[in-house]
């Protein structure tokens, strides 16, 4: 009883202290971030990278990166949906955006962070806002911005890789028209959607199997806080990013055609991983 006393104790001193020093490197961060945005900085790309790569290193999440993330013209990424912690996973790998459900712009904290790192707002419930998103969508992919879709729409238990949804996807065609004028007559393509799995694999230095996934994976109705509490105290998370192959976004593509490639790459990318390393292999 005294040594699970004594082990609770340490692991809560932990993670107060992440969370605190999370805390302090925001504060300073905060209001340089929003100054880069409102004058339109080169540093409103980075900030948030250099956050939450601190975020990662506090946390114990240690992140590997499998591919590259195609730089051939304007990108979506779209990525399977396991966490709260992919913002920072992906986030902490080079300068990205979210497009992100409208509730998460009022959440406490959170929200302001997504406003920070300029994400846009999706209200899913009502269709008839999907051209505007999608107009502004296209108008950040022109501006050389990579634009993360969680493409499943929910998070997920992370074991899965749920359907993608097509409707957003189309704004990568939008995008390719207002860069290049006349492309859909010339067949060109400037736009690509990147796959991108997510799978978190380890837990303090061993294989995450299934029954484990539930440590990081964050769905459902589950509360954000004591999951955040929970991670902060475990301490000790890998995750592996799989860029798989890039799909080019033409004039003539289509987009359901395109969501389903890019699902099948992230959902095997995905399996494969986490079989790689339920087998107990490390790399």
């Amino acid at each position: 009883m005294t040594d699970r006393r004594s082990k609770f104790t340490v692991t809560s001193i932990r993670a107060f202290c992440a969370l605190l020093i999370i805390a302090l490197v925001a504060l300073p961060l905060i209001p340089l971030q929003y100054l880069s945005v409102l004058l339109d900085m080169p540093s409103k790309r980075w900030i948030p990278v250099l956050f939450h790569r601190i975020v990662c290193r506090t946390l114990g999440i240690k992140v590997v990166v499998r591919g590259l993330c195609t730089t051939k013209g304007s990108v979506l990424i779209t990525a399977n949906h396991a966490s709260w912690l992919d913002i920072s996973v992906l986030s902490s790998v080079q300068p990205v955006s979210f497009i992100a459900k409208s509730e998460v712009a009022n959440w406490p904290i959170f929200g302001m962070f997504a406003k920070l790192q300029r994400s846009i707002f999706v209200n899913r419930s009502k269709r008839s806002e999907t051209g505007n998103v999608a107009k502004e969508i296209a108008k950040r992919l022109k501006e050389g911005d990579a634009m993360v879709l969680f493409a499943e729409g929910t998070s997920s238990n992370g074991n899965e890789v749920r359907p993608f949804r097509t409707a957003l996807i189309g704004a990568a065609k939008a995008a390719m028209v207002a860069e290049q004028p006349g492309a859909e007559e010339k067949g060109q393509t400037s736009v690509w959607i990147q796959p991108l799995s997510v799978a978190y694999t380890g837990i303090q230095g061993l294989p995450m199997g299934r029954q484990h996934r539930h440590i990081a994976a964050w769905y459902g109705d589950m509360d954000l806080a004591p999951h955040l509490w929970a991670v902060a105290k475990e301490g000790a998370i890998d995750v592996t990013l799989t860029f798989g192959e890039p799909i080019p976004f033409g004039a003539d593509a289509d987009r359901k055609e395109a969501a389903r490639k890019a699902e099948a790459t992230v959902r095997a990318n995905m399996l494969k991983t986490l079989h790689h390393h339920n087998d107990g292999k490390r790399r």
